[in-house]
């Protein structure tokens, strides 16, 4: 895989290099697509294409390095050490035949009217065979009927002029994982609703990702999406070289979405992660749970929310503390999580708001049995408005196996006891529908949880918990039962004073964030309806 550091190349290549530009340039290439493709392949179009031009570039830039440490080697040898591949894979690039090297493919499609999509095709398929972990991941789609070669050819040009070297004593990857998570991003505020499947909120997922702390170990997400929970991890880990090394987490995940699946395999290599790690194809958790035998050390997830349609068996091993309910995945979700979990394991998990207080089909005894088995640690009630692709209100579910102080840890012993947050009033809206979690707000809620729990990156900034009214309460497991299992943080953090707290909700911020949840509600309400009017259509 592809070097955390990589040497400057001499030299700054012509063409524009900055990664504000590069992003401009390459959004223009997709705009260029719209309408002509059809909206669900579009994304893998041009990343598709950003992926080629990366690993060309990469390959450039080794490929000069070589060079200039062949000075003086007879001319008769250079042409053979120049393509020695162990001077490429052992860099950790990947090695790029001719026919996929992109002034190749930029020569031969510069005006061209036909041949472009067979050329792009060709040019993947040779990258795939020449290196294990792509195979089967790039797409090979350009060369269709629908496609204009004329357009292809223009896409071609325009993406020539980005530059992925070039950028200081940045590497390649780097500024391409930039543009990449630019573009998924893009992509998700485009698509709304359906980029669900794909997209987790950049700050959700550094939210998760702080509340865990994943310096080492196996870390797994059942959904992995685009796999923006393992690259957060990665950049977790080498943010903190003191206490975990790159390379001291290894990755596991997988995802039903076919398309999707690929996004995450190009997007883990671009980020020097093995996509070995998420399977050579795709499949549904449920049905088809492919790493039956692994137990995490930590797990990332952000399902789908209230999913109705899954592939339920009433005797499956997974459901220790009951079995989910034909209509909603919810607690299937939870409990196959647990089910992944190692002896001293966390989780967080991404679910809709009735997940912490249902009680139809069974879901308020599941929830029982998971507190009484004492594996919630803590619960976090989000802002709203924080998903583009639902208006469901969200929460954080934090599971883990073991509260005790773990021995050398020197952690808190929090046995029996759980955490509530209600995160709610926080956030910032950058528009009339979008908000963010702003790292001072991740920083507020991870920092609660670690003083509560004892952490050492709590105890060693001398952070102690304490419960403060409206934001955050820890409670035993009889206060928990006295409120019905219910977990919704704002049953037992009470109500904080407006006059002294900095962090109270506005009134004009309560009243929409309250529209957004009766709107969900009814969205949810029209939802069971469509389920109980198919089920009776079928009784009768």
């Amino acid at each position: 895989m592809p070097p955390r550091k990589r040497a400057t190349p001499r030299g700054e290549p012509s063409g524009i290099s900055s990664t504000r530009q590069i992003q401009d340039i390459l959004w223009r290439t997709a705009d260029k697509l719209r309408g002509s493709v059809d909206a669900a392949q579009y994304k893998e179009f041009v990343l598709g294409l950003v992926f080629l031009k990366y690993v060309s570039d990469a390959f450039a830039e080794r490929r000069g390095q070589v060079a200039a440490g062949l000075s003086g080697v007879p001319e008769s040898r250079r042409a053979a050490l120049l393509d020695d591949r162990g001077e490429y894979t052992g860099a950790g690039v990947f090695w790029v035949p001719v026919t996929a090297r992109w002034d190749h493919l930029a020569e031969n499609a510069a005006g061209a009217t036909e041949g472009v999509g067979a050329l792009l095709d060709n040019a993947m398929t040779a990258i795939m065979r020449e290196n294990g972990p792509l195979e089967g991941v790039l797409p090979t789609i350009f060369d269709r009927g629908d496609v204009d070669s004329r357009r292809l050819g223009e896409l071609v040009g325009l993406i020539s002029d980005a530059r992925f070297t070039g950028h200081g004593d940045r590497p390649a990857r780097d500024v391409l994982g930039e543009v990449y998570e630019y573009f998924l991003e893009r992509f998700a505020r485009a698509e709304g609703k359906r980029a669900g499947e794909f997209y987790t909120p950049a700050g959700v997922v550094k939210l998760l990702v702080e509340v865990l702390e994943p310096y080492h170990g196996r870390v797994y997400d059942p959904c992995c999406g685009s796999g923006g929970m393992f690259v957060q991890a990665g950049r977790f880990v080498a943010a903190h070289a003191g206490r975990g090394r790159d390379g001291d987490i290894a990755i596991f995940g997988q995802e039903a979405n076919e398309r999707t699946w690929r996004l995450a395999k190009m997007s883990l290599a671009i980020h020097g992660m093995d996509p070995s790690g998420i399977g050579d194809r795709w499949a549904d958790t449920f049905a088809d749970d492919r790493q039956p035998d692994l137990r995490a050390d930590h797990i990332m997830a952000n399902p789908p929310f209230n999913m109705s349609d899954w592939a339920r068996r009433e005797d499956d091993p997974r459901w220790r503390y009951g079995v989910p309910p034909r209509g909603n995945a919810n607690f299937a979700w939870l409990q196959h999580i647990v089910f992944h979990l190692d002896d001293r394991g966390s989780a967080g998990v991404v679910l809709s708001n009735g997940s912490t207080s249902s009680q139809q089909s069974g879901e308020g005894e599941i929830r029982r049995a998971l507190v009484e088995a004492d594996l919630v640690a803590c619960m976090v009630a989000l802002p709203p408005n924080l998903f583009r692709t639902t208006a469901i209100p969200a929460c954080l579910w934090f599971l883990t196996r073991d509260k005790s102080p773990q021995g050398s840890e020197a952690l808190s012993d929090r046995r029996g006891e759980t955490l509530f947050i209600d995160a709610r009033g926080l956030g910032t809206m950058v528009d009339r529908t979008e908000r963010v979690l702003t790292d001072a707000d991740i920083a507020r809620i991870a920092d609660t949880y670690h003083a509560w729990r004892g952490s050492r990156s709590a105890t060693t900034r001398g952070r102690t918990y304490v419960d403060v009214p409206g934001f955050c309460h820890s409670a035993r497991l009889d206060e928990i039962a006295a409120h019905d299992h219910v977990l919704a943080p704002g049953r037992y953090v009470g109500a904080a004073d407006a006059g002294e707290d900095p962090d109270a909700e506005p009134l004009a911020d309560r009243i929409e964030r309250l529209t957004k949840e009766l709107y969900a509600q009814f969205e949810e309400s029209a939802r069971l309806e469509a389920v109980i009017r198919e089920k009776l259509r079928g009784v009768s």
